[in-house]
């Protein structure tokens, strides 16, 4: 799989300037890069008939972002976690989250219609104002993937409108960016993914 954009909205102080930054930020394109599809493939390719958002339409989501988390969690991130303090308590778990000697860095990754990508975004953008996190990254897709995928999935050009309001977020010191991925190409021999590949099938 391929990032085609990445975007920063805040990046402040000393943490945006760390190599703790740098080499997370390194292991998030690394996990994104070992995506492939089929299993053995050179890429992530999807069937160019895939489309579609009905029943039976459309390549399943979560299992990328499983193959994903499996990834980071072999270089010591944590899946699912819940936020205990005053910000970001009560507003799901996240992804995946980073233990680093200046914070904690989350990950989310967009399974969801828009509303969830405004839902994460205010979620890591809370934790960052009340010093519970030191960072987020929000990986979606971009305009091309998206309609390969099941369900109306939050995607960078419904999102793009709204990047000016978190931009303007007065925080001191931490990072909020965003990860547009794409797939490497299509392929008519490609399978469409299934809802419920196991996420390791897809590294």
């Amino acid at each position: 799989m391929k990032i085609v954009d990445e975007i920063t909205l805040i990046s402040a102080g000393a943490f945006a300037q760390s190599a703790t930054l740098q080499k997370s930020l390194a292991e998030i394109r690394e996990a994104i890069a070992t995506i492939s599809w089929p299993d053995g493939a050179d890429g992530f390719y999807l069937n160019p008939h895939s489309k579609g958002k009905g029943r039976g339409e459309g390549n399943g989501v979560k299992p990328i972002k499983e193959a994903c988390i499996t990834f980071l969690k072999e270089r010591g991130w944590k899946d699912e976690q819940r936020m205990r303090g005053h910000g970001v308590a009560g507003t799901g778990p996240l992804d995946a989250v980073l233990e680093t000697p200046e914070g904690v860095l989350a990950l989310e990754w967009e399974t969801g219609n828009i509303s969830s990508s405004h839902r994460a975004l205010n979620k890591m953008c809370l934790g960052v104002m009340r010093n519970e996190l030191i960072g987020g990254v929000l990986v979606l897709p971009s305009s091309k993937l998206y309609p390969f995928l099941t369900d109306r999935i939050g995607n960078i050009r419904e999102l793009v409108p709204y990047l000016p309001l978190w931009s303007s977020l007065n925080i001191q010191n931490g990072y909020i960016g965003l990860i547009v991925i794409e797939q490497d190409g299509e392929r008519e021999d490609v399978p469409r993914i299934p809802k419920g590949t196991d996420g390791r099938a897809l590294l």
